[in-house]
Order: C-alpha cells, then structure tokens, then sequence
C-alpha cells in the first residue's frame, strides 16, 4: 500500500483530513501515530471548521517540516530554501484543486459549527476532501521519491 492510499483509508475511516496525510508519514518522520494524529487535529476542516487552509495541504506542510524544516533559526538561506520548497507545494496544490482554502474547495460560505458532520456515504460523495488528502499525500510521497534518487 502506498502511502497515499493509507492516507486516503485513514480519512475514509474517521480520521481529519490534516490526521491522515500526517500519519501517514509519521514512520519516516520519527513521529509516532498518536503524537502525529494529535499535532494535526487542530487542523481539520480548514483549522477547526473555520474553512481555512485546507487541512490536507496543512498535512503536507506538517510532514514537509518534519523532514526537511531547517534546525538553525539563524540560517537564512536555509530558511529561504524551505519557504521554496512551501510555496512550490502551494503552487502544485493549487493547480490540481484550485485552491489552498477549504471552503473554495468545498464551496462553503465559510467557518461552520464545531460538530463534525456524520461520515456517511452521503458525505464522501459530496466531499472532494479525500481527493484533496490524495494529492497532498501524492505530494509528500513524490518529496520522499525525489530525495531516495
């Protein structure tokens, strides 16, 4: 199994959007799965419901830092080479989704109750959200692919 088919199972099985792409990976970020799935719960929903950042790109960008974020604060061209590497998912995100915000994904009007919606057939239906974990995980596993060559 890929890790972006176990990412896309982790959210068909309850798990948020940001949870799965980050667990994902949490073996070959040094991360176990509970400390992974409790950094990224936040995230979920575009940060809580509010339908923000989508929580898959959060995800990526979670995962992405774990491995490759510079240790220095005091390394600027470090830090520049990770704002590149952030703005160059960004880029690649948005031009297979559209967009980097959650309710332009999802064509929502914006932030929402805190209760999470029941996970039912319906809602996989008219969710794009695990196309969304698809691509970040794809994403993060093309990372991963580029530095193993």
């Amino acid at each position: 199994m890929t890790k972006t088919e176990k990412a896309v199972e982790l959210f068909k099985s309850g798990y948020s959007c940001s949870q799965a792409v980050l667990c994902a990976f949490a073996p070959e970020l040094g991360l176990d799965e509970q400390t992974a799935l409790k950094m990224a719960a936040p995230f979920g929903g575009g940060m809580g419901r509010m339908r923000e950042v989508c929580g898959a790109f959060s995800g990526l960008l979670m995962a992405a830092g774990l491995k490759y974020a510079p240790a220095n604060p005091q390394d600027p061209a470090a830090k520049a080479a990770h704002y590149a590497l952030v703005q160059e998912l960004g880029a690649k995100f948005k031009a297979q989704n559209g967009s980097l915000i959650c309710r332009e994904l999802l064509g929502l009007p914006g932030a929402q109750k805190p209760q999470p919606d029941p996970r039912t057939g319906e809602y996989y239906k008219k969710r794009p959200c695990a196309d969304m974990v698809a691509c970040a995980a794809q994403l993060m596993e093309e990372l991963l692919q580029k530095e193993a060559n």
